[in-house]
């Protein structure tokens, strides 16, 4: 199984709708967001390209919030204030936006992964058996890289995609 990791889109059209055409047609069913997508309008296209489950925590950027709640159950998009954990398929996982003690979290083990965004830098670390995973800016705005990380739970790996 596959998890794909994206944050700060920043209304980035093209990139989200390229980044989540991936995540589809390598058949990555499980995708976690973390945030500054921005636009409430954006679950619309990637749900034109995606069709897998779909998990998003809020950005510091995401003003909209009450629209973008209300767009994401049109659009059957799992929505977070952080931090916050979820489960999937058994793989312990801690979202967030802003690094919340990620480094501390992560000794903790408790988790099989610690992610956040909002820095806009790709941070790939790992700590005992708990990764950390920032995949970076799929917008490019910042660094000019626009970058996203899969997880690979059968090989227990992340992989950088840029794109």
């Amino acid at each position: 199984m596959k998890i794909g990791f994206i944050s700060d889109t920043h209304d980035h059209k093209e990139a989200i709708r390229s980044a989540f055409s991936y995540f589809e047609k390598e058949g990555i069913r499980n995708v976690i967001h973390l945030g500054d997508l921005i636009s409430p309008f954006n679950f619309r296209f990637i749900r034109e390209v995606y069709t897998g489950n779909l998990y998003y925590v809020f950005g510091n950027n995401d003003g909209e919030r009450l629209f973008l709640i209300e767009q994401a159950k049109e659009f059957q998009v799992a929505t977070f204030k952080l931090p916050q954990v979820i489960d999937i398929n058994g793989i312990k996982i801690i979202i967030m936006h802003e690094p919340f003690v990620v480094k501390e979290l992560a000794e903790t083990q408790k988790f099989k992964i610690v992610a956040y965004g909002h820095t806009h830098k790709l941070h790939i670390e790992k700590v005992g058996e708990t990764h950390i995973i920032n995949p970076g800016e799929a917008c490019g705005y910042l660094t000019g890289k626009r970058t996203f990380v899969v997880f690979d739970a059968e090989r227990d790996i992340c992989e950088v995609r840029e794109f």
